[in-house]
């Protein structure tokens, strides 16, 4: 089996190369029915990056060590280095693209593309719990839309819909422990938040797995609400945190005032107005189906680690 990972040298990317060569997953996924039968099989792991150069760095002595990772030129702008790069491999762990949602669709295309002509027979794609185009959050529709891509092409497709990175949200949790004030635009929606070492895991069993031709929901244990998370956040902090529920106008003024990148300001507005329409809010059992593994919970994600 020939296993290429795209964004190798990103947080997520990375973590899927490093499960992949040094057998990071448990030993109970590994000894299930469906992920034991095949994970013997595993002969390479290509690396995909756009700087090859610097894969090594980036998954680990563990894995690099394993004489299996091997590290492969492709950038989402150039189609003509994804189509080199897919050529031959049996299955695509395909994370998604960030930044723009236009130059995204533009870069989910290429890659959709070079593995239809790369002959791949299975596509593993990072998407989104909350990945309905009638959504207010903007990856909601560029999410859709590459699983569209997929359907229609003709490769066997796993579709891993992870709910909102515990890890990506705290950056509006952290300063909560100190100022003792939850401060977004949640209203009274609920989130699942998912560790992205349970999401990384989750990709590298899909990956082991027959296509499934459906969504796999990724999820945290438990759906919050924001003064549910002001709670945990409680408890790690050792000082009361009350949540407030401020206004989306207010959150763009202070995001904009600290110099935050347009893009970056929509999106984050975006995503909290789908969180008030309570778009993230379901809980599954397919992180620990999938890694023999009870996922993390937002306490334990935030806690900060001796």
């Amino acid at each position: 089996m020939r296993i290429a990972v795209t964004g190798s040298t990103g947080t997520l990317g990375s973590q899927v190369v490093s499960v992949l060569a040094g057998g990071g997953l448990t030993t109970s996924a590994m000894a299930s029915p469906t992920v034991g039968r095949v994970a013997g099989g595993v002969r390479e792991v290509v690396a995909l990056a756009r700087r090859p150069d610097a894969v090594r760095a980036a998954v680990g002595p563990v894995a690099w060590g394993s004489g299996v990772v091997v590290p492969v030129r492709a950038d989402y702008d150039d189609a003509a280095s994804l189509v080199s790069a897919l050529r031959g491999v049996d299955v695509l762990v395909f994370v998604s693209s960030d930044g723009e949602a236009a130059r995204m669709m533009v870069h989910h295309a290429n890659v959709v593309r070079a593995a239809v002509e790369g002959g791949v027979g299975h596509v593993v794609y990072l998407s989104g719990v909350d990945a309905d185009p009638g959504s207010p959050f903007c990856y909601a529709f560029t999410n859709g839309w590459t699983e569209g891509l997929l359907r229609r092409s003709g490769c066997g497709f796993s579709f891993a819909r992870a709910s909102l990175f515990t890890e990506f949200v705290a950056a509006f949790l952290r300063p909560a422990v100190v100022s003792g004030v939850l401060r977004v635009p949640g209203g009274s929606g609920r989130v699942a938040l998912v560790s992205r070492a349970d999401v990384g895991r989750c990709l590298a069993a899909l990956a082991l797995l027959p296509p499934s031709g459906g969504h796999h929901d990724l999820t945290g244990p438990a759906a919050l609400t924001f003064d549910a998370v002001a709670e945990v956040l409680t408890g790690v902090a050792g000082i009361p945190v009350s949540y407030r529920d401020i206004p989306a106008h207010v959150q763009v003024e202070e995001l904009a005032r600290a110099g935050e990148d347009p893009w970056w300001t929509y999106a984050y507005s975006t995503m909290f107005a789908s969180v008030r329409q309570d778009r993230w809010s379901s809980v599954s059992d397919e992180v620990l189906r999938l890694t023999g593994r009870t996922p993390v919970s937002v306490a334990d994600a935030l806690r900060p680690t001796a």
